[in-house]
């Protein structure tokens, strides 16, 4: 495949830098920890890093809400430890992606600051949504518009001083932008540019389809189609002038788009828009056979009118982590049936995991793997006086949030900490030590052997598309080029396997009679 080509099926992995390690021991994750695991990333063997968002922020939301693109947060170092991080990694053939949230912007950025100061009607507040109330004082919101923070109980409208109300689809501290304002679509190219100087090699687009507003911000129950404020037409024109900056320094962007309207998803992905987008089919797929072969099928169909290619998958920093979900008896993942005090078989969802991930990493496309899901970290339940997550309070306190994914790595099994460094922002549960990535690293049947494993071989399965095999019920059997198959049984029995010359890896061993397990995936060699 072509360098610049690399990206279409390239692994990818995940850095939640908050998470990831502590270089400087004040208990949260930063760029100079990034760097003195870079050797660890490149024997795991991945092809670039997706950073979230590093850049100056209140951390109201994660770092999602975001004060300046032109500086790193203090807690995570400084711009030029982000370029010496980005040229490091360069150095080990690992690209970077960084992450750009055009939606909204930080309270505390200087625009929205300057919007408050200049008060109703002045041309500050048209960087933003800012209108008068509805009702006989403007007590009212301006609209019935629903949070995105699914189960949130808080409106969107949060009311000034003076009256005017401003628009935030997330928390009150991340107000949106308006993008039809040619200084709002002036200003992120030029962000765009910016990084790509810097020698980022893409960018991830965060809540993609949710930029456009209508006008006349109608309320959504009256509203006709098409959505007031998801996927609108206006959209397009904008990805196509990124597209064209994108173009100018080879890089590419992967959409976060959530749709449910295929034809309407791989718009997104014409030739002269994004490159990519994530895939939340694969990834809330329940631990079905047949619902994941029509996951797999629906997403190989509807990349193929435009030529994109697919991405794949299985957990990221909003989703109940793999081994976790896959041990429930609910496999799939929805934002509105999270709860507290959820069980799950970790054993059963660690045999699961190991075998999903072989099915991602054989499947045609790129591959996003978060960190941690190659040590088999499960989801952590964090007590509810140290969650930090916004979508907790916004629900009242019925949705556990999404810190549980979130909790420092481990690394070192007899260091403090796990070998994080100091006091984790997040509380590392009991027994955290033992999924340390020193210890797996000398245990070949650990998860993260498996990882490093699957990632080295993954190139086998060649560029070609995907076949379906014959196969007994509850089994996937695919093929690729040069005749290497991928076969994972969702049963619940032993099946025997394939005719083959060569068992190239397995998530798990065979049972006595050399059949495949349930609950477990082979790579054969035909």
């Amino acid at each position: 495949m072509a360098q610049q080509d690399w990206w279409r099926s390239a692994v990818i992995y995940q850095v939640y830098v908050r998470s990831f390690a502590d270089g400087d021991g004040d208990g949260t994750g930063d760029l100079a920890g990034v760097r003195t695991r870079l050797p660890y990333l490149a024997e795991l063997g991945v092809d670039a890093l997706w950073f979230n968002p590093w850049y100056l922020s209140p951390m109201k939301d994660g770092g999602y809400d975001v004060a300046d693109y032109r500086a790193i947060d203090p807690a995570f170092g400084t711009l030029a430890e982000a370029e010496k991080l980005i040229a490091e990694a360069g150095e080990l053939g690992i690209r970077t992606i960084v992450d750009i949230v055009p939606n909204h912007v930080s309270d505390q950025h200087p625009w929205f600051q300057a919007a408050l100061k200049a008060g109703p009607g002045s041309p500050e507040r048209e960087l933003f949504h800012f209108r008068r109330g509805r009702g006989l004082h403007g007590e009212l919101p301006p609209n019935d518009w629903p949070s995105q923070f699914v189960g949130s109980t808080q409106p969107v409208w949060t009311r000034l001083p003076d009256g005017d109300w401003y628009l935030h689809l997330f928390t009150p501290e991340q107000p949106d932008l308006n993008w039809a304002h040619p200084a709002v679509r002036q200003e992120h190219e030029d962000i765009l540019r910016f990084w790509f100087e810097r020698g980022v090699a893409g960018v991830r687009i965060d809540s993609a389809a949710l930029l456009a507003k209508d006008p006349d911000l109608p309320d959504l129950a009256t509203a006709p189609h098409p959505h007031p404020f998801v996927d609108r037409d206006e959209l397009h024109d904008i990805y196509r002038s990124w597209r064209a900056v994108a173009d100018e320094y080879g890089g590419v962007f992967v959409g976060e788009v959530w749709l449910p309207d295929t034809e309407r998803f791989a718009r997104y992905l014409r030739p002269d828009e994004l490159h990519t987008a994530f895939n939340f089919s694969f990834l809330s797929c329940p631990w079905d056979a047949e619902r994941l072969r029509t996951s797999i099928r629906t997403t190989l169909a509807e990349h193929a009118p435009v030529g994109a290619p697919a991405t794949w998958v299985l957990c990221n920093h909003d989703i109940t982590r793999t081994v976790t979900r896959y041990g429930r008896t609910d496999t799939g993942f929805d934002f509105a049936a999270k709860a507290f005090g959820t069980p799950s078989d970790l054993a059963l969802g660690t045999r699961r995991a190991r075998a999903a991930a072989l099915l991602s990493l054989a499947l045609p496309g790129a591959v996003y793997v978060y960190q941690g899901e190659e040590l088999g970290l499960p989801e952590a339940e964090i007590p509810r006086e140290r969650i930090e997550d916004p979508m907790h309070f916004r629900s009242g306190g019925a949705d556990p949030g999404r810190d549980g994914c979130r909790v420092p790595l481990p690394w070192t099994a007899d260091a403090p900490r796990a070998g994080f460094g100091g006091e984790p922002w997040l509380p590392q549960p009991d027994g955290w030590a033992a999924y340390a990535a020193d210890r797996q690293a000398a245990d070949p049947a650990s998860m993260l052997a498996l990882y490093r494993e699957a990632i080295r071989l993954r190139p086998a399965f060649g560029e070609g598309p995907l076949s379906w095999l014959p196969a007994p019920e509850g089994v996937l059997a695919f093929s690729r080029a040069d005749g290497v198959r991928c076969v994972v049984n969702l049963g619940t029995a032993s099946v025997e396997l394939p005719e083959h010359a060569e068992l190239l890896l397995a998530s798990g061993p065979l049972d006595d009679g050399g059949r495949l397990p349930e609950d477990t995936a082979v790579w054969l060699r035909s």
